[in-house]
């Protein structure tokens, strides 16, 4: 009996996704919850597992495929579970059908590792590999229990799947280049003379001692290592989730009137109270006490003062919104990505931090769902965290402002008259200036700063 396994929900208003990755081939046997193969959305990636035991017997939609909600992705077959399959399982070795070519059940093996490797990472109690890093490991068939993790989650990523791949090539090359050059250096150094004119070069292909062969071409050829290598290129398909964020950019940039305005602020008080407070709030609460509680209280301070900036415009009418649902910009392995932190009002500092250190780990993992990605009504970035001390961040669509925060660095300013060096930070407000005139963005901004500046504030007005 073949039992139709299909597409998912896969969460309000999403009604497609994209073949991702595979973890069965056909005709191997598969357990009930059994992970079979992994989608992607927009936002999240979801994965199908198996609701019966069986073995996969045709895979209908192949990697990198569109499919629907409710089409058909694969047909699992109850009756084909048997002695044979048990058998096979007993041994160690993938079952195949009869259909199944010789080549492919030599190929199956090689295979193995990858799906050995990630059962272990998931046993160890380490994080599985990232989706991507997983799919450009089939491709090119490694072992990802071979491939060291750069992440201090111990997460195998893209780039170290890549950079293990790179210097597997550099060690065969390696490993070719002194076979050929000491050859090429000896056989110029040792062969004789002859009257013609030319050399006699001797090859390791002479079974004879002092048998010798005239060259066809110059005695003297370049070594190996003179030869410019060509230029390396890679094709790699982009995940949905990198799609929809260039496409959500660009309508952003081509649907709203966007302009940035800039300021910069004394981080002197808030690197103060952190110091301050630092052990007895992680003691107390179980979280570190970070900038991102403070920035949002003080944007929720702000935006009561300057509604417009807590809209949205639909149409005709100017939407504005009288809650503060904060979305905080994660970066993933997969792209940037946006969960919402609800109600940051009434939020105390310790809930906020512990609330977007939670999002961000569930964002790494892929574990968000479309629920956390909704309904924001603002939205801080902070491209410090990767060093940057200036830029101008895109309006996260249909919202009309954004903040970008930045690296904090010491440098001389003019505070009464004396100049001194202080921690500064410059910050970036970019709006939709078809809701938000050039006035209020500034004004904005400069509220954010004086209640960064002045952190006892934020108790009463974020």
């Amino acid at each position: 009996m073949a039992i139709d396994i299909r597409v998912p929900t896969l969460g309000e208003s999403v009604v497609e996704a994209t073949v991702a990755r595979w973890y069965k081939h056909e005709g191997e046997q598969v357990r009930q919850g059994e992970v079979l193969a992994e989608l992607e959305t927009d936002k999240v990636s979801v994965e199908v597992t198996a609701e019966h035991d069986g073995v996969l017997a045709e895979i209908l939609k192949r990697e990198g495929e569109d499919v629907a909600v409710g089409e058909v992705l694969a047909r699992l077959a109850e009756a084909a579970v048997g002695e044979g399959m048990s058998a096979a399982s007993a041994a160690g070795e993938a079952p195949t059908s009869r259909e199944v070519p010789a080549q492919t059940r030599q190929e199956q093996p090689a295979i193995q590792p990858g799906s050995a490797a990630s059962s272990s990472r998931l046993a160890d109690g380490q994080r599985p590999p990232s989706p991507l890093a997983r799919r450009i490991a089939a491709e090119y068939n490694i072992d990802l229990s071979q491939v060291r993790s750069s992440s201090p989650h111990g997460r195998v990523t893209k780039d170290d799947v890549l950079q293990y791949l790179e210097q597997q090539q550099a060690l065969q090359q390696g490993q070719g280049q002194p076979q050929g050059q000491p050859q090429s250096a000896q056989s110029a150094a040792t062969a004789p003379s002859r009257g013609d004119g030319t050399t006699a070069t001797a090859t390791p292909a002479v079974p004879a001692a002092g048998e010798r062969t005239a060259a066809a071409g110059p005695a003297l050829e370049p070594p190996p290592l003179l030869i410019s290598e060509p230029r390396r290129e890679e094709r790699i398909r982009l995940s949905r989730r990198r799609l929809t964020i260039a496409q959500r950019l660009v309508e952003a940039q081509h649907t709203a009137a966007m302009l940035t305005t800039f300021n910069e602020v004394d981080m002197s008080a808030i690197l103060a109270v952190r110091a301050r407070h630092r052990e007895e709030f992680k003691q107390r609460y179980g979280i570190s006490l970070g900038f991102m509680s403070f920035f949002t209280k003080a944007v929720v301070g702000a935006l009561k003062a300057f509604p417009y900036l807590n809209a949205e415009l639909q149409g005709r009418e100017l939407l504005v919104k009288h809650y503060y649902d904060i979305g905080i910009a994660v970066s993933t392995d997969e792209g940037l990505v946006v969960p919402v932190v609800r109600d940051a009002d009434r939020k105390s500092f310790a809930e906020i931090e512990r609330e977007i250190a939670e999002l961000a780990r569930r964002a790494r993992n892929n574990e968000l769902t479309l629920t956390d990605l909704q309904g924001g009504t603002f939205t801080i970035t902070n491209g410090g965290v990767f060093g940057s001390l200036l830029s101008t961040p895109i309006l996260n669509g249909p919202q009309v402002g954004i903040l970008g925060m930045h690296k904090v660095q010491e440098r001389p300013v003019v505070v009464d008259g004396q100049v001194v060096v202080r921690p500064m930070m410059y910050v970036a407000l970019s709006y939709d200036h078809r809701v938000v005139d050039g006035r209020e963005a500034v004004q904005f901004l400069v509220r954010v700063k004086e209640l960064l500046e002045d952190p006892e504030r934020l108790l009463l007005e974020g």
